[in-house]
């Protein structure tokens, strides 16, 4: 089998290629990245001494995907991936929907010039941001909780597959919730094999953390190296919850999504840490503090664009049609980062 990873050089798209390369030797993987983000050349050293196949390209250039060689599937890992993205002054709304939607409508000419199969690694953020914002919480202690409702599309587990996707989500969830549709669409007029995979926060060591992307490994590697944090509305307590799943874990449903791709199953999927692996920020700060030593986190109480208090996947439908379950717990998770952290001082800078 020969699958094509875009994004490669990133977080997900390198722990995703790895772990490949270590269960199913046989697999044949290609590498497509533009290599623009900063910090990614430590990713593609590893690649190279692996002798994996990197091309360097742009999912945006339809030439350059053109250019590719026939492969049997696609794994899409490449994205602008920050809820805040084109809302921040860092990048244009326009690179964003070029990022995440031109690139996906790219990827899916290739698939119907090609017959390959795609799966795409989607996001929590497609759900509504102004009915996250309303759930109905409980303080508890260190964190928020969710209280007990009759809400359509939320479990004693979390947030299902049916819960509202209504606007506003984002330019960065409108960007992936289009081209969830598109894919969608484009397999069932094209006949060709799609998957969806909505991930909540992915996490790991290495991982080039930012407050608005990748917040375990962001908040870790920041307390160690005594950087200014700050807890962000909500009252400026810190008592917002995310759920996070190590990116190594997707591997088993990802594999058999492509060794099995007419299961007559959803197409989309919720796959997340769900409630055993999800964190308070100001329980974040608690086992930094233990690990690390003190470290000054400061309070406001400023309103950010499309947050949400809570934010937990229910990955119930996976568990029962893929027989999926989370391998790595959020103690493995943390330790991991940290560990990463001490060997790796200044990390963060590097992406800066």
């Amino acid at each position: 089998m020969n699958i094509l990873v875009t994004g490669i050089a990133g977080f997900a798209g390198s722990n995703i290629a790895s772990e490949l390369m270590s269960l199913h030797p046989s697999i044949k993987i290609l590498g497509l990245d533009n290599f623009s983000r900063k910090g990614c050349e430590q990713n593609i050293n590893f690649f190279n001494a692996k002798n994996l196949n990197l091309i360097r390209g742009d999912i945006r250039s339809q030439s350059d995907i053109d250019a590719l060689p026939k492969v049997d599937w696609i794994i899409d890992c490449a994205a602008n991936p920050s809820v805040l993205a084109g809302l921040d002054g860092q990048s244009s709304s326009r690179q964003v929907m070029e990022h995440n939607l031109l690139g996906t409508i790219n990827l899916l000419e290739y698939c119907k010039k090609h017959k390959a199969g795609l799966i795409l690694l989607s996001t929590s953020r497609v759900y509504s941001a102004s009915e996250l914002a309303v759930l109905p919480m409980e303080l508890s202690i260190d964190r928020f909780e969710l209280k007990p409702s009759e809400i359509k599309g939320i479990s004693q587990n979390g947030i299902t597959e049916n819960f509202p996707t209504t606007a506003p989500i984002s330019l960065y969830g409108a960007s992936k919730l289009a081209s969830e549709t598109l894919i969608l669409e484009y397999g069932e007029c094209f006949d060709f094999p799609v998957w969806i995979n909505r991930c909540g926060v992915l996490a790991g060591a290495g991982q080039f953390g930012k407050a608005d992307q990748g917040i375990f490994s962001f908040w870790i590697h920041s307390f160690r190296e005594k950087n200014p944090l700050k807890y962000i509305g909500f009252d400026g307590t810190g008592h917002q919850v995310r759920d996070a799943m190590h990116t190594k874990d997707l591997v088993p449903v990802l594999t058999r999504q492509m060794m099995e791709p007419d299961m007559d199953v959803p197409k989309v999927i919720n796959l997340g840490g769900g409630i055993d692996n999800s964190m308070s920020l100001k329980e974040l700060s608690i086992w930094c503090e233990e690990r690390f030593g003190s470290n000054k986190v400061t309070s406001s109480d400023e309103v950010r664009p499309m947050d949400a208090p809570w934010i937990v996947m229910d990955s119930k439908v996976a568990k029962n049609v893929w027989n999926w379950n989370i391998q790595t717990s959020l103690d493995q998770i943390l330790d991991e980062i940290a560990d990463h952290a001490d060997k790796n001082p200044n990390w963060l800078k590097l992406c800066n």
